[in-house]
Order: C-alpha cells, then structure tokens, then sequence
C-alpha cells in the first residue's frame, strides 16, 4: 500500500507546483521542459536500466513508449490551455473523471473479475468524485463571471475539456501496460521520458522562447516530483497486477480527497458539507476495492 500512498502524495505535491507557479512567476512550459530532463537523470541513477537494450524493444514496446512520449508533454500543454479557456474547476473536474476510462479498461481490456464488492467500490468512488468536485459558488476562479460565461462554454473550452478527459484516462491505461513487462518498464519508461523532453523543447524552439531562469530551475524540483508519482504509480500496479481498479480508483480518489485537504489548509479553499461527505465515501470506496 505504500506505494500508492507514495504515488498519491507525489502527484498531490506537483498540483500545489502547478498552483503556486503562477504567483511565482514560473512559466509551466519551460519548467514541463527540464522536468522531463531531470526525470531521466532520476531514471538513470536510480533505476539504472540497462542502456545496452534500449534499443531492443519489442513492437508493442515502441508503440507504448511513442504514445507515452507523445502524450505526456501534450497532456500538461492540454491541461495549461484547459485552466485558460475553462478555468481551474471544470479542468480539474475533467481530469478527475477520466478515471471511468481506466475503470472500463480494467474489465474490458485486463479482464479483472467483477465481484459485487468491486462493484459497490466503483459506485461509491464515482459518487465520491461527483461530492468532492463540487465546489461553493464562492470558491470558483475569478474567470468564471457573468462576462466569461459565453466563452467558458465556447467550443475550445469544451474541446481541452474533452483532451484532459481522454488524455489523462489514456495515460493511466498506458502505464498498466507498462507495469506489465516486469523489470524491463525501466528502459521503456527512460525512453517516454527521453522522446517526452525532446518533443517538449522541440515545441519551444520553434515558438522561439525566451529563456526564464528561474522557469528553468523549478522544472528540477517538477522534474523530481513528477518522476516519484510516475515510478510509484507503476510499482502500485506491479504490487495488485489482478487488481488495477483498486489503483486507478485509490490514485484518482485520494489525489482529490488529499488535494481538497491541501487546498482547504494552504490555498484556504472552503469545504462543503458535500466534499467532506466525499471523503468519507472515496475512503470507503478504497476499502472496498482493496484485495482481500
């Protein structure tokens, strides 16, 4: 179970990244950028792969880390357009809830046995999303307006809207396959981080950035972080092969119920009545989801 809760944290502590960038003046693309640099060193130091078959992976292996390349950069990017175009609340309601496409994946495509207990947790989960997703009228960005309404709801907005869905949801299937090929997600995984940092600083050539220095250096500490919630994301799914609903469901799930903790202690977001109702039901829903 530690490696969930490891992964959870991580992935709660690159969020407060993401929401204090901002006011610190970090431009998010350049730090995505040397992220994915650090994220390599990470990979090479810790992981220590074995360079000599980088080269020699199966079709199914470069296909897995092409998409993988390809999608983590594009996702964040997604993501920063999303927050722009739709504001902070309805990007983040669309990220969460692309746990129903893992959830599907696992009994369609792992075909994971769907007992009556699994069942209840999965009910229980989507309901706990839908409680901790709504938010007090008084909490939402200062984007959503009356003014901003028309664009909010502007075809754009729904369009990054519907990438951070499908995008995030086809991330978290991608590592489950990646979990599968053993000890060998190492080389994989240095890969997606490789062909992730070259596209990302290919994109900002061509739009001609100026360089931030202090951009630059936040990306070690996003970097850091980002590869803690990657690595321990997939040693959770090495941990319960039989059981990636549990995974899927626990990392959405408590990334929320921790986030809203955060976000209630550190940002002074106000909780409802119906978001800590849904922390009581996500931390039943784990519960239930978790191997006996």
């Amino acid at each position: 179970m530690h490696t969930l809760t490891l992964s959870i944290t991580f992935s709660v502590m690159v969020s407060v990244f993401l929401k204090l960038a901002r006011r610190c003046q970090v431009h998010v693309d350049q730090a995505i950028a040397v992220n994915y640099v650090t994220a390599c060193a990470l990979c090479l130091w810790l992981l220590r792969p074995p360079l000599e078959s980088l080269g020699q992976q199966t079709p199914a292996g470069w296909a897995l880390l092409g998409l993988l390349g390809v999608l983590l950069p594009t996702v964040f990017l997604i993501m920063a357009a999303a927050v722009r175009q739709a504001g902070i609340v309805l990007s983040d309601t669309a990220q969460r809830l692309s746990l129903i496409i893992p959830i599907l994946a696992a009994f369609l495509v792992f075909h994971e046995a769907l007992s009556g207990m699994k069942g209840l947790g999965i009910l229980l989960a989507l309901g706990a999303l839908a409680c901790l997703l709504r938010r007090p009228a008084s909490t939402a960005p200062a984007a959503g307006h009356p003014g901003d309404a028309a664009h909010h709801k502007g075809r754009l907005a729904w369009l990054t809207l519907l990438g951070v869905w499908a995008g995030y949801g086809t991330i978290d299937i991608l590592f489950k396959q990646m979990a599968r090929t053993g000890s060998g997600f190492t080389s994989t995984l240095l890969l997606s981080f490789v062909l992730a940092g070259a596209l990302m600083g290919l994109w900002l050539l061509i739009r001609r950035t100026q360089w931030h220095a202090r951009s630059l250096a936040s990306g070690i500490l996003l970097g850091a972080l980002n590869f803690g919630n990657i690595y321990f994301y997939i040693r959770a799914h090495q941990t319960y092969p039989d059981n990636p609903t549990l995974v899927f469901a626990a990392m959405n799930i408590g990334v929320i119920s921790i986030g809203t903790l955060v976000g209630a202690g550190l940002f002074r977001e106000r909780l409802s009545r119906t978001n800590l109702a849904g922390i009581g039901l996500a931390l039943a829903a784990i519960v239930l989801l978790f191997p006996r």
